[in-house]
């Protein structure tokens, strides 16, 4: 295992961290640690940085409560930079935005991606769930509980089935997005998640 000993600081004695979102992998954020914030970092379970304009300790979230509590560290190669993965409460963003790096330089090769999508989809739903939004239609799934939900996941599943005896390519497409939107609804409300899925499938394979 990696002490603090073996990290290399730089001049100023600090060290880039980079925060990355436990549920679906997604870089959040970047920003800087010194020996004392890292400390405190591993002492208390979420992230405390270095801000170098107030050249001071800057635990996240500690007065807009966005806290990241930590599930695992890791250092690179060189010992110089550190991976947090996190749990990410709200947004990472001073802007509001969930992730710092949400300003695109080019087109995303990999933009429609199965597993990205629907892990994103599911984190959208799931800080819908911790960090409730005037308006939002997932909230108000969540406030009216667990009858309504399973009433909208049958009505979807009905809708594909009819979109399906209907041959019908986009109102399948449609409707199956629907459908797989409210059973990630569902599936929060219970407690689990994607990866609870992704584990039952994989020890059904033969």
């Amino acid at each position: 295992m990696f002490s603090i000993d073996d990290l290399k600081f730089n001049e100023a004695g600090l060290i880039p961290a980079i925060a990355q979102d436990a549920e679906n992998g997604q870089v959040l954020m970047m920003a800087w640690m010194n020996r004392e914030s890292l400390e405190q970092t591993l002492a208390c379970g979420e992230c405390v940085y270095y801000s170098r304009s107030r050249q001071a300790l800057w635990h996240k979230g500690e007065t807009s409560g966005h806290t990241q509590k930590v599930v695992s560290m890791a250092a690179d190669c060189d010992g110089d930079t550190l991976l947090i993965r996190v749990r990410q409460k709200g947004a990472a963003c001073h802007t509001g935005e969930r992730s710092c790096f949400f300003r695109p330089m080019m087109e995303d090769a990999e933009a429609v991606c199965g597993d990205k999508t629907m892990s994103e989809e599911f984190a959208v739903i799931d800080d819908r769930y911790r960090n409730p939004v005037e308006g939002s239609y997932t909230n108000y799934l969540f406030d009216k509980g667990i009858d309504k939900i399973c009433k909208k996941v049958g009505e979807e599943a009905a809708e594909v089935i009819i979109a399906a005896k209907n041959r019908s390519y986009d109102e399948v497409r449609y409707e199956a997005a629907d459908l797989l939107y409210h059973l990630m609804v569902l599936l929060r409300e219970q407690g689990m998640t994607l990866e609870d899925i992704y584990a039952e499938m994989v020890s059904r394979r033969h």
